[in-house]
Order: structure tokens, then C-alpha cells, then sequence
């Protein structure tokens, strides 16, 4: 899970609501790689890394979509207070992986490729891959829906492991142990423990 979550910090912002998702994506990569270059030379400060990944790419990811898709079925039994700690907690958690995986970014570079076709209606999935020296690319996928706020990530798929279904095994069993209570105080602590020990 921590390998997977180091390469998502690899997604790049999203600003031109009126472009395409890929050209947005190719656009925007160098900008965002910038952004987190500036942010190394400040790795020992841990705030500023939380606040530069929560101002510059946590708001391009439709998190209320990805933390339905994680909970399953379970989210309409969920209270709306409950929503929303699951919403916030979820966020927090990821905020907080990237801001330790900015730290240790190598720059490896990043070949968003081409779409095929126009995107089909409101969804698509845009292909990259990020470039080793000296070891197979690896291949990451955005899953991304045209929203009123331009075009927004619900998923990332590493190699064919998805985000959210990676989280779904894990929330599941967690709902089952201890219900939706439960997954929250487990998300909590989780991002409590970062702040005191950093990531786990």
C-alpha cells in the first residue's frame, strides 16, 4: 500500500476546466514537479509539505466520490456526520502519505500518453507511465469525471491496483469488526500517528 500511495504523489493538479483531461495532465506535470522540488528543499518541515500537497493537489480529487466507491454499500447507512468524518479522515489520510512521499521523490520522469478517442461522456481514463532508469515503466492510470469543476480524479490504478479498491478490502473489514464507527477511529488514529510519529 505505501508503494502504491509513494507513486500517486505523482499526480499533478488540475486547473483548465475547458482542455482535455490528458493535455491538462502533460500541461500541468512540470508545474506540479516544480512545485514539489521547491517543497524538498523544506522536507524537514512537515507542515509545509501537508500544506502544499493540500493547497496544490488534494483539491483535484473528488474525494465525497472516492470515499462512497471505498465504503461500498455501507455509506448509505452511514449518518450524514458520519459521511463527513469519513470524507475528512479519508482526505487527512492521503494528504498526509503524499506529503511523505514528496520527500523522498526521485523526479522520475512522467509520459502522460495520448487519449484514444474523444473522452466518452463524462468519465475517462487517461494513461501514464512513469519512467525508471534501468527498470520497466511503471504504468499509472487516472479514472476522471468532467465535473462543474473541471475534470476530477475518483481513482488511480498503479499497475492495475486501484486506489479505491485497495481501500475497500481494507474498510470493509474494518465496517464488519467494528461498523462505521469503527473505520472512523481507525482512520483517525492513523492520521493521528502521522503527526506524532510520522508515516506508517
Amino acid at each position: 500500500m505505501r508503494k502504491l500511495l509513494t507513486l500517486l504523489l505523482l499526480v499533478p493538479a488540475i486547473a483548465f476546466a475547458e482542455a482535455a483531461p490528458d493535455v491538462v495532465i502533460r500541461d500541468l506535470a512540470k508545474q506540479v514537479t516544480s512545485i514539489i522540488k521547491q517543497e524538498q528543499q523544506k522536507k524537514s518541515d512537515k507542515k509545509a509539505l501537508a500544506e502544499a500537497v493540500d493547497a496544490k493537489i488534494m483539491p483535484h480529487f473528488d474525494f465525497i466520490r472516492m470515499t462512497k466507491l471505498a465504503v461500498g454499500r455501507e455509506w448509505r447507512t452511514a449518518t450524514p456526520v458520519q459521511q463527513k468524518s469519513l470524507i475528512d479522515e479519508f482526505h487527512t489520510l492521503l494528504m498526509n502519505t503524499y506529503s511523505s512521499a514528496i520527500a523522498s521523490y526521485k523526479n522520475q520522469p512522467i509520459e502522460v500518453l495520448p487519449l484514444e478517442g474523444q473522452p466518452d461522456g463524462n468519465q475517462v481514463m487517461v494513461h501514464s507511465r512513469i519512467i525508471q532508469q534501468d527498470k520497466e515503466p511503471i504504468t499509472v492510470d487516472y479514472r476522471m469525471e468532467k465535473t462543474a469543476n473541471g475534470w476530477m480524479i475518483f481513482d488511480v490504478s498503479v499497475e492495475g491496483i486501484s486506489l479505491v479498491t485497495n481501500y475497500r478490502s481494507t474498510f470493509q473489514t474494518e465496517i464488519s469488526n467494528s461498523g462505521i464507527d469503527g473505520l472512523i477511529r481507525m482512520l483517525t488514529d492513523k492520521n493521528k500517528k502521522f503527526d506524532t510519529k510520522g508515516d506508517k
